[in-house]
């Protein structure tokens, strides 16, 4: 063996033993980011009220607050949007957009709508009255929010496994049948217009729905002539989920067991800023034909024309783009291998996490890494402050506060997790700034018992608080 032949068989030997590999991409482009000093957070944080939603962003060294928007786009994408159609009606950009939904996700009718809570909007007017219920594995924040709104009652039907951070079941997104089939029972199948299922579950810390479960859950909701509505905004990592735990369809691709997902449901809300790379965009699918109808009307009145609905030629190109990208298998294996090396970072440190590490984000157990605050002083937006204040890094809690209060009683609902939610933006954040979240979080871990204070009001908006609300701090001892 020559010396180049052996030095080719040492590279892909070592190429072999990698447990982490390389992005499958290269950056052409950087957006120069800047560390403030501690003083400065400090003066950050009492001015934003002791809410890192209200922080500027140009104060936000590495921001993890969301993975919606946040993406970074390829080269294609880019390319793409040069394409884009802006006639008021019938543009091709639109029709490019529906045919890559038909593709991949296999519904029929689509309906554009600005972004994933718009579809939302749209979904809930149409379905929802005074007096319905409406079942889900876990809420969502938005998703409830217009549920209520519109007059239902949301209700938690998710399996227990979720409720328990330290649970290691592969599939802890997965529905309580039995829970559904009660449910059902008691208030009767005619106030259910649909089961909302998110796959995976966001709330629950990226969580995965097992095909298995959809199934029977299908099954039942058919049974009873119920709607099965999916929330698709991240239903390409449940699908990567699926491929890698669940047996029977490690043989499939990613893209095959997204449409066989899709093909259990009746429709789907989607984020296209989630999966699909874009910084705007999203969609309402459906099969049924006349609902497609009613809701093309609601696009035409709250969101722009039905063929583009509150988007532009240019963000459907990109969306468009996106969705091929997405269900490529080198891309999603690096998206969630990257959150699993955060977590598995902060686990051999001994950090409470919830668990398994879901798809987008890692999250914070702040319950078990403050349990000295009471609830009463939001443990997980406490942890959230001082994570910014030591480190730069914004997260968002997932807990009390973004939980909100009953629309009955007014009393705030305290949900069995409490957590910080670290969602990690595709294509943006190399290994190198994972290794400085994880310090960071590790240090502030070792030195919890300095934060010695919680948060309480001072301003409380009445709608999805945890975006505008204001906090004054709490000295522990005088609670």
């Amino acid at each position: 063996m020559n010396s180049v032949s052996f030095l080719i068989l040492s590279v892909q030997e070592r190429f072999v033993a990698v447990t982490y590999p390389a992005e499958p991409w290269r950056i052409k482009s950087v957006e120069t980011i800047r560390i403030a000093t501690f003083e400065e957070r400090e003066l950050a944080l009492r001015e934003a009220g002791y809410n890192p939603c209200l922080l500027r962003a140009s104060d936000v060294y590495i921001d993890l607050f969301s993975d919606s928007g946040t993406n970074a786009m390829s080269d294609r994408q880019w390319g793409a949007m040069m394409q884009g159609d802006e006639a008021y009606c019938g543009a091709s950009s639109f029709y490019r957009l529906e045919a890559a939904v038909r593709s991949y996700y296999g519904y029929p009718h689509i309906i554009p709508t600005h972004q994933g809570r718009a579809a939302e909007n749209i979904l809930s007017r149409c379905l929802i009255r005074p007096g319905h219920h409406i079942p889900g594995n876990m809420y969502f924040t938005t998703t409830r929010a217009h549920q209520e709104l519109n007059g239902a009652t949301f209700h938690d039907v998710i399996v227990d496994e979720a409720h328990d951070p330290a649970d290691e079941s592969p599939f802890k997104g997965n529905i309580d049948v039995g829970k559904l089939e009660r449910l059902i029972d008691e208030v009767g199948a005619e106030t259910i217009p649909y089961v909302c299922v998110g796959a995976p579950v966001n709330m629950a810390g990226g969580q995965p729905i097992s095909m298995a479960n959809l199934e029977d859950v299908s099954e039942l909701a058919r049974r009873h002539d119920i709607r099965v509505i999916l929330d698709a905004a991240r239903a390409v990592e449940n699908a990567w989920f699926v491929k890698q735990r669940e047996k029977g369809w490690e043989d499939h691709s990613v893209a095959e067991i997204l449409l066989a997902m899709c093909a259990l449901t009746d429709g789907a809300t989607m984020s296209a800023k989630k999966d699909s790379f874009a910084n705007m965009g999203g969609w309402l699918a459906v099969r049924d034909e006349e609902l497609a109808e009613e809701a093309r009307g609601l696009v035409v009145l709250y969101e722009g024309m039905h063929t583009y609905g509150g988007m532009s030629g240019r963000d459907m190109e990109a969306v468009a783009r996106g969705i091929e990208e997405s269900v490529q298998e080198d891309s999603i294996r690096a998206r969630v291998e990257q959150v699993a090396y955060l977590g598995q970072r902060l686990i051999d440190a001994g950090v409470p996490v919830v668990r398994p590490i879901g798809g987008h984000a890692v999250c914070l157990d702040a319950a078990a890494i403050l349990p000295h605050i009471p609830r009463e002083l939001f443990p997980a937006q406490t942890l959230t402050a001082a994570l910014y204040a030591a480190s730069g890094v914004r997260g968002v809690e997932r807990g009390a506060v973004s939980a909100g209060r009953d629309p009955v009683t007014s009393e705030n609902r305290y949900p069995s997790l409490e957590t910080i939610r670290l969602a990690i933006p595709r294509r943006v954040y190399t290994r190198s700034h994972m290794d400085v979240v994880a310090d960071s979080i590790v240090q502030l871990y070792e030195n919890r018992h300095e934060i010695t204070y919680g948060l309480r009001f001072s301003f409380e908006p009445r709608h999805l608080r945890f975006f505008q609300a204001r906090f004054d701090k709490v000295p522990l001892e005088a609670f």
